[in-house]
């Protein structure tokens, strides 16, 4: 006898459908699973046997053949037990309905009965509504990441008896219900705060600059001037998520296995902060079937380097194509995907070895081929896409016994959505949505300085050595000063205070 259900399974941050075909026929008892299923999809016979037996159900001993369509495509994960366990039962007659075509199951079974989560349950949910399916069986830790999905019936359930009274229509379920915008303020707090910060005000207004728009900043300073402290509160002051920005973070963060049981959405931008010993694979993603990378994990956030020179060369250099391009494409024999990765960068490290270079109380230890080694870790093709580098130095004794605090992100945060808003409005029609995303092109059209400021640019490049490459960095960061003062004309001031953020241009080690 023949039985079908409906599951479903992720590739690359997107769900397929998958025909679940269960037969049953006479002979020597065996299970086989076919249709390219991996260890873990092979081995569910073994916990759909005990999960039935232990629900009280009878587990038929015969010849049963599990088919997974399509089956030219590699299966894994244990998603699909559910739908497997409920085609055996269809084949025996314990579900009334024949027809399971408006159900699509998914959820992993303990040998108790019990479901447990699953990842991509939100990227199935989105599957499901574009194929037509009214109806999504998970598991009740993956129901409201599911429910976010609008024109689904999403029915969290804890056991496979549960699911077979919902099918067969002997006890009532309702479908679980969320608010969005509610899902959204609740998610949207952030424990930390730019009120925390003593001191700094120089490198708490080029972060500013960095966030309203959308530049990839570099801190360099001694240790324990407060560089990891600032960048873990850049997320505070960058735009709220839209909700759409928060379904596709969602996605990324569910696929990879990382969003807490019972959360909906993620609501804060992400921070992301790999330790320096990560792999080119652990940066970008990647395995046999690859996974998201820490730069998709840190999509919509921020992505921070802590001690940059420590990190391997070739990692590094990996970060080029997903800061130029905003996507990650990874190349298998068999398949090729694409993960988003549009995050702002933050970057920190010593002005040296020993991390004392320039400091006036303590005294570097480090030989000038030292540093030079030390500094040229970082390629300058990396060093190109960073427009904004900043000198932090240590904080002064009676900066950090002020009892006064510095200001809120609250209030900076309305700063740079108001700058955002500016670019956004600027930008119609282009493809680009900040400033930091401007080509040379739209340099030339958006960033036009009067004769003066013609004069300003000019003698800084010659007397302060800035490379050729500090040209555009400079008038991109002008125009988000700009923005922010909500200028509609870029002016001196704004060149003057974007010539200061290009610490490394200046020779810094000279």
């Amino acid at each position: 006898m023949l039985f079908k259900t409906f599951s479903a399974a992720v590739f690359g941050i997107d769900a397929y459908l998958v025909e679940v075909e269960v037969d049953i026929s006479a002979g020597n008892p065996n299970f086989m699973t076919v249709g390219l299923p991996d260890a873990a999809v092979r081995e569910s016979r073994e916990r759909i046997k005990s999960a039935i037996k232990n629900c009280g159900l009878e587990f038929p001993f015969q010849v049963i053949t599990v088919n997974l369509a399509p089956a030219d495509v590699k299966k894994e994960g244990s998603g699909f037990d559910l739908a497997i366990a409920l085609g055996i039962l269809g084949t025996t007659g314990v579900l009334l309905k024949a027809d399971l075509r408006s159900y699509l199951f998914l959820g992993e079974l303990s040998l108790d009965g019990g479901l447990r989560p699953v990842k991509g349950a939100l990227s199935i949910a989105t599957m499901a509504r574009q194929k037509g399916i009214r109806r999504l069986v998970v598991p009740r830790e993956n129901a409201r990441e599911a429910a976010v999905v609008k024109d689904v019936e999403v029915y969290g359930l804890g056991s496979l008896v549960e699911v077979l009274d919902l099918v067969n229509e002997t006890r009532a379920f309702e479908p679980a219900r969320v608010s969005t915008a509610e899902m959204l303020a609740q998610a949207g707090q952030y424990g930390v705060d730019f009120r925390d910060v003593k001191g700094q005000l120089h490198a708490k207004r080029a972060i500013e600059v960095a966030t309203a728009g959308g530049h990839n900043i570099l801190m360099i300073g001694p240790p324990g001037a407060g560089k990891t402290m600032l960048a873990k509160r850049i997320p505070t002051i960058l735009p709220p998520l839209t909700f759409d920005e928060a379904l596709q973070t969602t996605k990324i963060h569910s696929v990879a296995g990382i969003l807490e049981p019972g959360t909906g959405l993620v609501g804060v931008r992400p921070f992301r902060s790999p330790h320096h010993t990560i792999s080119d694979a652990g940066l970008i993603g990647g395995g046999v079937v690859p996974r998201p990378g820490e730069v998709s994990l840190a999509h919509n956030g921020l992505l921070f380097l802590d001690e940059l020179p420590e990190f391997q060369r070739n990692v590094l250099e990996v970060l080029r194509q997903p800061l130029e391009d905003g996507l990650v494409t990874i190349a298998r024999a068999s398949m090729s995907l694409t993960f988003p990765a549009r995050f702002m960068l933050a970057a920190a490290m010593n002005p040296c070895p020993c991390g004392f270079f320039n400091d006036p109380s303590r005294e570097c230890t480090c030989t000038p081929p030292m540093i030079q080694r030390y500094v040229s870790k970082i390629s300058g093709p990396l060093l190109d896409r960073i427009d904004i580098h900043i000198d932090m130095p240590a904080v002064k004794y009676r900066e950090l016994r002020e009892d006064a605090g510095g200001e809120a992100s609250e209030r900076i945060r309305e700063r740079v959505a108001a700058a955002r808003r500016r670019q956004l409005a600027r930008y119609q029609g282009e493809k680009i949505y900040c400033n930091a995303q401007m080509s040379s092109r739209q340099i030339a059209r958006y960033c036009n300085i009067s004769p003066e400021c013609e004069r300003l640019l000019e003698s800084a490049m010659t007397r302060l050595g800035l490379s050729a490459r500090a040209h555009d960095r400079i008038l991109k960061v002008a125009r988000t000063i700009a923005d922010l003062a909500g200028a509609r004309d870029i002016s001196t001031e704004h060149i003057a205070e974007a010539i200061q953020y290009r610490s490394l241009d200046r020779s810094y080690w000279a």
